[in-house]
């Protein structure tokens, strides 16, 4: 089989090469200018991240961004044009990083209502384990007077949809478990009221960050409420 590769005919070796250069050359241009732009807006978004996270809103300027990115005011400005329209753009990246988290570890084909539920509890672990820079935003634009009609606007809707999703999670549990009297309410509600108060206190007590608790206290919910599909963690 080596041998007969190795001698095909220069012909067919000469059309394979040609059909090669052409699918390059039918390849799209790199628009490089669209690239550095691109790059450079995350840049400014990573910035506003570190700032708003170790420092808060209120000190928080166009220039003192430009700054921190290593850039200049008027670019930063020519991005976003305002600073309300960057705390837009941050919390839409953050909204958009638990979105995807949650596709992949909630949303997977193939998924019982059984993993699917375990891997919303995962998608909040790991998200506050992974970037907790990422929740203490969260935690601020939520606590926020000034910015919390930008959370409303961005972050609200979607906790509400994963709320709501866990929740029908939960009655399917329970229905083709053989359930019955389980208040699927309070305890969709209760494993929402975890995951928020877990993410405040981390953001208030940094150093006790690394632990199990939150995955912990969730499943012991789950299996008080659903003991046959929920083991408790060790």
């Amino acid at each position: 089989m080596a041998q007969r590769k190795a001698t095909a005919r220069p012909e067919k070796r000469k059309a394979a090469a040609t059909k090669g250069r052409e699918s390059a050359n039918d390849a799209p241009p790199r628009d490089r200018r669209r690239e550095r732009g691109e790059a450079s807006v995350q840049r400014i978004i990573d910035a506003t991240i570190e700032l708003i996270a170790e420092e808060g809103l209120a000190s928080v300027t166009m220039q003192r961004i430009a700054e921190h990115v290593g850039s200049s005011n008027a670019l930063v400005v020519f991005h976003f044009r305002s600073k309300e329209n960057l705390f837009r753009a941050v919390l839409q990246y953050l909204s958009d990083q638990y979105d995807e988290l949650w596709f992949n570890l909630v949303r997977a084909p193939g998924l019982s209502p059984v993993d699917r539920l375990l891997g919303a509890v995962e998608c909040a672990q790991r998200f506050a384990g992974q970037h907790p820079k990422w929740v203490s935003v969260f935690v601020v634009f939520s606590s926020d007077r000034k910015s919390m009609q930008i959370y409303n606007e961005i972050g609200l809707p979607s906790d509400l949809a994963y709320t709501a999703e866990a929740r029908e999670l939960l009655i399917e549990i329970a229905r083709s478990g053989g359930y019955a009297g389980i208040d699927i309410n309070t305890l969709s509600e209760s494993l929402n009221y975890l995951v928020h108060g877990a993410w405040y206190w981390d953001h208030l007590n940094p150093s006790g960050r690394d632990t199990d608790v939150l995955r912990k206290t969730m499943l012991l919910l789950l299996h008080q409420a659903f003991p046959r599909h929920f083991e408790l963690m060790r």
